[in-house]
């Protein structure tokens, strides 16, 4: 190999990760992290470092350390990345408002009601989410 380094395509990784993590599903809802809205955030620098922000559906998950350690294998499966790193939001709580629509749909086929739908009678939209 040169000692050139390759520029890291920071969209394509994103892309890659992303696809990958949809086969990593959330030990409590079986639904994957992905559609399930618990990839909080996922930077990529030149040099090929990944860092990912990974929230949680329930805050005193016992799993969470087999979780994190699945995330970097699959992270490390899909792109060269020089390290990874993943860190796990205990501050931002996760709603069925950070689903995707292809993960409300799963969770609608899985348990036959509408668990969007339900939180948003239940609780209301948080103020930064309604709209006029």
């Amino acid at each position: 190999m040169s000692s050139q380094q390759q520029k890291v395509d920071r969209e394509e990784w994103k892309k890659k990760i992303m696809e990958a993590l949809k086969d990593v599903y959330d030990p409590e809802i079986p639904v994957d992290i992905v559609n399930l809205g618990l990839i909080y955030d996922l930077k990529i620098n030149d040099e090929g470092d990944v860092y990912l922000k990974l929230g949680l559906t329930a805050p005193g998950c016992p799993v969470i350390d087999d979780l994190v350690y699945t995330v970097e294998q699959v992270i490390k499966e899909s792109v060269p990345a020089k390290s990874v790193e993943v860190d796990i939001d205990l501050d931002t709580q996760w709603t069925p408002l950070k689903m995707t629509a292809e993960g409300r749909e799963k969770f609608k086929q899985l348990y036959g009601y509408d668990i969007v739908e339900m939180w948003v009678q239940t609780y209301g939209l948080p103020a930064d989410e309604q709209k006029s």
